[in-house]
């Protein structure tokens, strides 16, 4: 008799409390491996797929697509075991064989260690994930019973709808299901109002009916043997959205005076709906960490014009290079966050954090240098550690791997947290200047604009010159005008010939 387990979302470390679930990895009715990963969720921090510490056959899903779940909150239930009533006859030897051998070991391995303890792809048992098979409608007999309290998982969530196997006999019809001893659980599966049986698997599909006041008993499942599918649901939904739009009356012209022709029939057009977009994941976590910072820092903001012609020309130097001295390409970026570490290194005020609660400014002693990136999902802001410990070619390694993972939605809470001193280059984004907003808690950030021609007094002469605009956003408490302009000072001029910084490396 297989065991109905209930895995939570798990703690997913650096405080969270809560996830949103992005793209579900199982269906209902799918085989899963030990630490096999069932769903994709984004945190305040990243995405994150949740591997299942269970092996067996996924029963039921908790929450759709989109929908945000606390810590601790159900997200499936697994039923761990071979099913006492799965036909194989239609499969291949080698596919019963196999399942067979992963529902036992599955079940197995859940009994001795009680799951794996996988919490995060990446830690506890390294086991790879098995391949996903689906229990297939056309090679087993499906009856849809009701799921008895005492063998429902203990939650605060419905008890999981369980899908009992029963083999038919050669020849006959399939076999009814038998009324449970034990007694009935209020939410039967496939059995909508008490009314008798309804063929539909997916609590999706079921919720998803309720919240419309579909009657499901009218609707005519596409699935094979009648299953009523989401699609189904969907087509009466949208079906009853036109019925109830084709009754509502349109707004009319008031009648004409008495005497008057009257006026014909206009339609008044209907308001557009303003869009409300919830802040959470990414969004909600920048939008709070913004607002912070506004709200504790005092914060100035001083720039400076500089002549990249020079660090331009050394860096075409540093990637024309041949020979086996000659190393990856180095980027703009790169070269930036090498002068960021150095001025840190003169001007180690910009480089701390303040106590509030003990009045304290404490001077952090590594750089873990952060830089804003820009993805699908909103801006992050990965962070490369000890940043002051590389050189240009290291640092344009990491950031260059920090982006890949930025734009894959790969990277981990750690990687995006720690930071000390950051780096926003908005100059992508074909803009000149801007006031950055310090990324809390650190002290201060350097904002680079676009580098590109423009009129420029050198050497005594008019030139057209390679110009960016540099802007330095500092808390005021940590220091005053005059560090924060030696600062950005020391950074145009290695900007402006990148010899100055020769001197300390």
């Amino acid at each position: 008799m297989a065991q109905v387990l209930e895995f939570k979302l798990p703690d997913l470390g650096e405080g969270l409390t809560e996830a949103e679930i992005v793209r579900w990895l199982v269906e209902v009715g799918e085989v899963v491996a030990i630490d096999q990963p069932v769903v994709e969720v984004e945190t305040a921090k990243a995405m994150v797929e949740v591997p299942c510490p269970y092996g067996g056959v996924v029963t039921a899903r908790f929450g759709e697509e989109g929908t945000e779940l606390p810590v601790g909150a159900p997200l499936l239930t697994v039923a761990v075991g071979a099913p006492e009533g799965l036909d194989l006859s239609g499969a291949s030897p080698s596919s019963t064989e196999s399942l067979a051998a992963d529902t036992s070991a599955s079940a197995t391995a859940t009994e001795s260690s009680g799951g794996s303890g996988n919490v995060l792809v990446g830690y506890g048992t390294g086991a790879p994930a098995a391949r996903r098979r689906r229990i297939r409608p056309d090679r087993l007999d499906r009856t849809l019973v009701q799921t008895s309290v005492a063998d429902a998982p203990v939650s605060d969530a419905p008890a999981a709808d369980a899908l009992v196997l029963a083999p038919a006999a050669s020849g006959t019809a399939p076999a009814t299901a038998a009324t449970p001893t034990a007694p009935a659980a209020p939410a039967a599966v496939g059995v909508v109002n008490g009314q008798g049986p309804v063929p539909v698997v997916s609590p999706l599909v079921r919720r998803l009916a309720r919240q419309h006041d579909i009657d499901l008993r009218r609707l005519a499942g596409s699935g094979p043997d009648g299953l009523i599918l989401r699609a189904d649901v969907d087509g009466a939904i949208r079906q009853a959205e036109e019925t109830a739009a084709a009754k509502t009356p349109t707004a009319r012209t008031p009648a004409a005076p008495t005497g008057a022709a009257p006026a014909s029939a206009v339609e008044a057009p209907a308001a557009p709906a303003a869009e409300r977009i919830p802040l959470r994941g990414v969004r909600g976590a920048v939008a709070d960490k913004l607002s912070r910072s506004r709200t504790e820092i005092p914060d100035a903001t001083c720039w400076v014009d500089a002549d990249a012609t020079e660090l331009m020309a050394v860096r075409a130097a540093m990637n024309a290079a041949t020979g086996p001295s000659a190393g990856p390409k180095v980027s703009v970026l790169a070269l930036l966050a090498r002068i960021c570490t150095a001025a840190l290194a003169r001007f180690p005020e910009l480089n701390s954090t303040v106590d509030t609660e003990a009045r304290e400014i404490v001077r952090l002693p590594g750089v873990h240098l952060g830089f804003a990136a820009q993805t699908e999902r909103g801006l992050v802001v990965p962070v490369v550690r000890d940043a002051h410990t590389r050189n240009a070619e290291s640092i344009g390694a990491e950031i260059a791997r920090l982006t890949e993972l930025a734009r894959t939605g790969k990277l981990s809470p750690a990687q995006l947290t720690g930071g000390t001193f950051t780096l926003n280059n908005y100059g992508v984004f074909g803009v000149d200047g801007s006031t950055p907003i310090i990324n809390h808690p650190e002290a201060a950030m350097l904002g680079v604009g676009r580098i590109m021609p423009k009129p420029w007094v050198h050497q005594g002469e008019l030139a057209v010159r390679q110009v960016v605009q540099l802007s330095l956003t500092f808390d005021h408490r940590v220091c005053d005008g005059g560090t924060a302009g030696g600062f950005l000072r020391y950074v145009a001029d290695c900007v402006e010939q990148p010899a100055v910084l020769l001197r300390t490396l």
